[in-house]
């Protein structure tokens, strides 16, 4: 059980946080324990900030977060779509691991129980050439998040926004997170625009009350706010994961005529700009609170995305394809760290980095020991943020054993160094691209570069079998059907 794999060191953490707490009211003799939030973005494109290279979209307040902290150029979600990618950034752990591999469907019950868990050996027909593992509805409570293990070391601990990771015997709440706004089973809300939802089986946690016409991201921005300001004195996390810039895309109308004047580049969605600029406003909000708070410099900040934007919504160029698929606009995603008086302000990495990579980075920075556990898949990133220019990785690996419409069939992949391997499951086909030559994917150099193609497919085999990852099938052969007798 992974809680009994790493409870060992949890009183130690304890110890370590509280000791940099002053006792009794005492004069604290020590800098005091930093602060984190982390702030996931929904569908957010590498190419869709200002400090990433969009010039019709604007992020100011996520630009002066890139000018003070860093950037990473090479970071990948841990998925192509949502709840993987969520689950891993909370866990450390490669989905294919934990066994989430695709986005969770609302479970058929209004109030899911244990016993609606799918056996390990379930699949399904979706009427393709592959049967396909069926994927839970829930991520288990077996696994170890980022906010228990903060929170049993002192932190007071929050989400905000989706949650996306199960229904209501699974929210944030059964995680870790004390405070908790807005997390339910869903992948989108219903409406940004208050009342969020009318559908008893489709409300919001937290937000069932508001005004009338007030926008989502504003209100989870204040909820964000008012956590801040309660727990000034204390150590703190933040998750705030908004439910932007995911459809159905609905904007302020005053932003969307905002972006209707300006002049369209490649990308040119109004609404969809005017939701990115409502998050940048959420995250200016964030900032200033801390800013006025005086925690500005004791205040870890990391911003990201859980996959690549959706293709018929933003343009990922120079990225191929966008959201589900298994190409760089699907997987490489913004990734900006403010880590105050260590990270060089305006700085920049190219180490391919991942989402599960943001679970031990946190411990590493707050001074929690996470011994040698195979069950973590992510490496701390702290020493890239100190200016190391190697994170000592072999390859980055992805498992996606599932069927999205027209965007994808089954598929793998593994990047070591600048190729990148694709494998497709249906029939074996690989493809390998040379990504500092070929960033938008144009060049298959599978049949010209045969022998890094078949190490780099081993590379894959092996890891799937080191993390069990449930691999799709072929279909049984049927029996002859018997001609009628005469």
């Amino acid at each position: 059980m992974r809680r009994t794999c790493l409870a060992r060191w949890l009183t130690l953490a304890s110890l370590i946080v509280f000791s940099h707490l002053p006792a009794n009211g005492a004069e604290q003799d020590s800098d005091p324990p930093l602060n984190f939030v982390l702030i996931l973005v929904d569908d957010l494109g590498w190419s869709d900030l200002g400090c990433y290279g969009a010039t019709y979209y604007e992020s100011p307040n996520i630009d002066r977060l890139a000018g003070e902290g860093m950037r990473f150029t090479d970071a990948y979600a841990a998925a192509a779509v949502c709840s993987p990618t969520r689950a891993a950034l909370i866990t450390g752990r490669y989905p294919a691991r934990i066994g989430i591999t695709d986005w969770m469907r609302q479970a058929p019950q209004k109030h899911p129980t244990p016993a609606d868990a799918f056996p390990d050996d379930a699949y399904e027909d979706v009427g393709e050439k592959l049967i396909t593992p069926k994927n839970p509805f829930w991520m288990d409570l077996e696994e170890e998040t980022l906010a228990e293990l903060l929170q049993r070391a002192g932190y007071a601990t929050a989400h905000i926004g989706k949650w996306h990771l199960g229904a209501q015997p699974w929210y944030p709440d059964k995680q870790g997170f004390t405070f908790h706004r807005g997390g339910s089973d869903l992948g989108q809300p219903p409406h940004y625009f208050f009342p969020y939802s009318q559908s008893p089986t489709k409300l919001l946690s937290g937000l069932e009350k508001g005004k009338d016409g007030e926008y989502l991201t504003d209100r989870e921005a204040e909820e964000a706010v008012r956590f801040i300001r309660k727990n000034k004195d204390n150590p703190f996390f933040l998750y705030l994961a908004h439910y932007a810039v995911h459809t159905p895309i609905q904007a302020k109308p005053e932003l969307t005529r905002k972006y209707k004047a300006k002049e369209a580049s490649d990308q040119n969605n109004a609404a969809y700009a005017a939701m990115i600029d409502s998050v940048d406003q959420s995250v200016g909000k964030v900032l200033k609170e801390l800013d006025s708070l005086g925690l500005s410099d004791q205040t870890v900040i990391l911003l990201t995305s859980d996959n690549g934007g959706l293709a018929s919504v933003t343009n990922n160029a120079p990225l191929r394809a966008g959201k589900g698929t298994p190409y760089e606009g699907g997987i490489r995603v913004p990734l900006i760290v403010r880590l105050p008086d260590v990270v060089q302000a305006g700085s920049e990495s190219n180490v391919p980095v991942s989402s599960i990579d943001i679970f031990p980075t946190v411990l590493d920075i707050a001074g929690i020991p996470l011994f040698d556990d195979p069950m973590i898949d992510g490496k701390s990133l702290l020493g890239i943020l100190e200016g190391d220019e190697e994170l000592g990785r072999e390859a980055i690996y992805w498992h996606f054993p599932h069927y999205r419409g027209g965007d994808a069939t089954p598929y793998g992949i593994v990047r070591s160094g600048n190729h990148k391997l694709i494998r497709f499951y249906e029939d074996g086909q690989l493809e390998l691209y040379d990504l500092k030559e070929d960033l938008g994917e144009e060049h298959n150099l599978a049949e010209s570069m045969p022998d890094r193609a078949k190490q780099l497919d081993m590379m894959l085999s092996k890891w799937l079998l080191g993390v069990n990852a449930k691999l799709p099938k072929s279909k049984p052969n049927k029996p002859p059907v018997e001609p009628d007798s005469p």
